[in-house]
């Protein structure tokens, strides 16, 4: 396979068959200088044009690495840019495929300011309508903005390489001793990328998850007909409170979950499912990954952490832009206490604090484990404007642990003492019955009954209108 072909097999592979129509396939470079001529850079380097997904209009971009290395220069940029204008006037998502070694030279300030341009496309286009990039080559310097400017972004696990500055450019560093630029490293360590898959698993996710998002913020187009019972018990739900990512699989209808950045910061879960038909995203605290032996393979504290926080408040920050409902599962007590955690934590507690109130869309959270202090009430508590909480009937939702409370409230007076205050302070402050009499708690339920209660409290909060303070936006 010629990489020619490559930047269009790779758009064939991502749309359904034969909907693509190509836009710009004449455009070539103008600029002549260092003995450069037009004919030599057939596309400029970039295929674009549009097709569909199960029906549904996008998008694409395909960088043709076979073009002086699908490097960017400004008719390449003009035509992306070109398409991002159409995709904003039409309302759908815009998709790239990104394999380029970057700025091309040749051209100088003009592919410096065809950069610019795309930026302030895809600038102009958050929140509006999906933007999603899949890194198949090289995706440096500059250019890694792009991906990072998007909502969601897919990296090939061999030969992909995603970076700003080279591995071998960072000091002390270079790529044997650790690859910055590799898979592994942009989604586990830097969180930048969601999806790390082969090449053609990755257009399989991509056409899953477009199915599920809405085409733009104004269209309601992500529905569809739910075949699954909406009153399905699961009666193992409440042993999942550990790891979530099973627990919203449990829920989902067809008990299917999407999650998102899946490898980065595990103790916080980001991903879609549907209820009823409908794409609701999902947040939930996770201390445990259960392996495929039904052993958990990692274990996490039950407590907030930077990276979960950013990953959990950037997640919330789509869903609210784009319609899109929000369900938590709560299980938390804390925060993570070392000297690194604590020059991030303050802020991005704020940040994850912020994002659920800030968000106008319906949301539902559900008490799975414990839901202790300030780190509780961040994680979508009734006081920061979660529309509907519910509780499982063993969950404990307080200011602290009833043991330590009774230890520093009598202190010096026995163990005895304390054991009783325990049990009493339990009763009467940490109980799911002693939130729900205070109002903080609407239902109390078997855990096994969760989906139902969900699925029936997003359907009475689907019409859901909230108005704000006028301003131009938050500062957090």
């Amino acid at each position: 396979m010629s990489n020619s072909s490559q930047a269009s097999q790779r758009i064939a592979a991502l749309l359904d068959d034969n909907s693509f129509v190509e836009i710009g396939a004449m455009v070539t470079a103008r600029a002549t200088d260092f003995n450069m001529k037009p004919n030599e850079t057939p596309s400029d380097g970039v295929v674009t044009g549009y097709g569909v997904i199960d029906g549904n209009l996008v998008y694409v971009y395909s960088q043709d690495a076979s073009v002086m290395n699908g490097s960017v220069g400004e008719m390449h940029a003009k035509k992306i840019a070109n398409l991002y204008d159409l995709a904003l006037k039409t309302g759908a998502p815009v998709i790239g495929l990104i394999d380029s070694a970057g700025l091309r030279l040749q051209e100088a300030t003009d592919a410096l300011n065809a950069f610019g341009e795309i930026y302030r496309k895809q600038t102009l286009a958050s929140g509006v309508i999906p933007q999603i990039t899949a890194v198949f080559g090289n995706c440096g310097g500059g250019l890694a903005l792009i991906p990072a400017l998007t909502d969601f972004t897919f990296m090939e696990s061999k030969k992909a390489k995603l970076f700003v500055n080279s591995p071998n450019a960072l000091a002390g560093n270079y790529a044997e001793k650790c690859d910055t630029a590799a898979a592994d490293f942009q989604s586990e360590k830097a969180g930048l990328v969601d999806v790390v898959a082969e090449e053609a698993e990755i257009f399989a996710q991509i056409r899953e998850l477009v199915s599920l998002l809405p085409s733009n913020n104004e269209d309601c187009d992500c529905y569809v007909d739910c075949t699954d019972d909406l009153n399905r018990a699961s009666a193992d739900l409440s042993a999942c409170a550990g790891d979530t990512s099973i627990a919203l699989s449990q829920i989902a209808d067809d008990n299917v979950f999407v999650e998102m950045k899946a490898a980065y910061a595990k103790e916080m879960v980001t991903g879609f499912i549907r209820l009823n038909g409908a794409t609701v995203g999902c947040v939930a605290n996770r201390c445990e990954v259960i392996g495929e032996d039904g052993k958990a393979a990692e274990k996490f504290d039950t407590a907030l952490t930077p990276a979960g926080c950013d990953k959990a408040a950037e997640f919330i920050s789509f869903c609210d832009a784009f319609n899109i409902p929000v369900l938590s599962l709560t299980n938390v007590t804390g925060y993570k206490a070392c000297e690194c955690s604590e020059k991030r934590i303050a802020k991005a507690v704020a940040r994850l604090t912020y994002a659920f109130a800030n968000a106008t869309v319906p949301k539902v959270n559900v008490v799975v484990g414990k839901a202790m202090g300030t780190a509780g009430i961040a994680m979508n508590a009734k006081a920061i404007g979660a529309d509907f909480v519910i509780a499982w009937d063993n969950a404990e939702i307080g200011c602290m642990n009833a043991k330590d409370a009774a230890a520093i409230m009598y202190e010096g007076q026995g163990a005895d003492v304390i054991s009783q205050k325990a049990t009493e302070y339990a009763a009467l402050q940490t109980s799911a019955v002693s939130a729900a009499k205070r109002g903080y708690v609407d239902q109390i339920i078997d855990a096994a009954d969760t989906r139902k209660y969900v699925v029936g409290a997003m359907e009475m909060l689907f019409a859901k209108r909230e108005d704000r303070p006028a301003k131009k936006h938050g500062t957090v």
